[in-house]
């Protein structure tokens, strides 16, 4: 058979255990007030997928355990370390004070197109991706290191947040070097 779909048992995936000692990307995600339960599910997965060191879940977003969080996060809400944070600019403020690089992905005068943003390898990045209709807090993106926008070529304005957290990820993933790790 040409190309056999493998099983998930052939896939050789670590258990949640051996991801909480694994070396993480430097990579930290921030949900800026995020109203879908099954796009912070989704945020989980993609984490888990890319060994993502943690994320925050800010302002109104819901935070685990609950039914639709874990529908589409298949557990990887717990292989990935997680913090609830009411003041996201508290988070903010505490990351930029660890060294931690700040990017808001946003829309917004001066932003750098994801293509166009460079990595330093010495550095840990934090992302923070914002609610489905008023994205990122003006407040939050004036505090941000940078702005960051994905690119896009056709009639719509944005892309829902769980297929962001997913271009974004894999981008710096891979500028970050982290590919063929495991």
């Amino acid at each position: 058979m040409k190309n056999r779909k493998l099983k998930n048992s052939e896939l050789d995936r670590i258990n949640p255990e051996e991801y909480k000692a694994s070396e993480k990307t430097p990579l930290i995600i921030i949900l800026d007030n995020i109203r879908s339960l099954n796009n912070i599910g989704s945020v989980f997965r993609t984490a888990d997928a890319f060994l993502v060191k943690k994320i925050y879940l800010c302002g109104i977003t819901a935070k685990p355990p609950h039914k639709d969080i874990q529908k589409t996060a298949l557990g990887a809400t717990e292989s990935v370390d997680w913090e609830y944070a009411e003041n996201i600019m508290e988070v903010v403020a505490k990351l930029q004070s660890e060294g931690v690089f700040v990017a808001s992905i946003e829309q917004a005068e001066l932003a750098v197109n994801l293509n166009d943003f460079s990595v330093q390898k010495e550095l840990t990045y934090a992302v923070i991706f914002g609610n489905e209709v008023k994205g990122v807090q003006q407040k939050v993106v004036s505090a941000s290191d940078a702005v960051i926008e994905i690119p896009q070529f056709g009639t719509k304005h944005s892309l829902n947040i769980s297929v962001s957290v997913g271009v974004v990820v894999w981008d710096l993933f891979v500028k970050l070097g982290a590919v063929g790790r495991g």
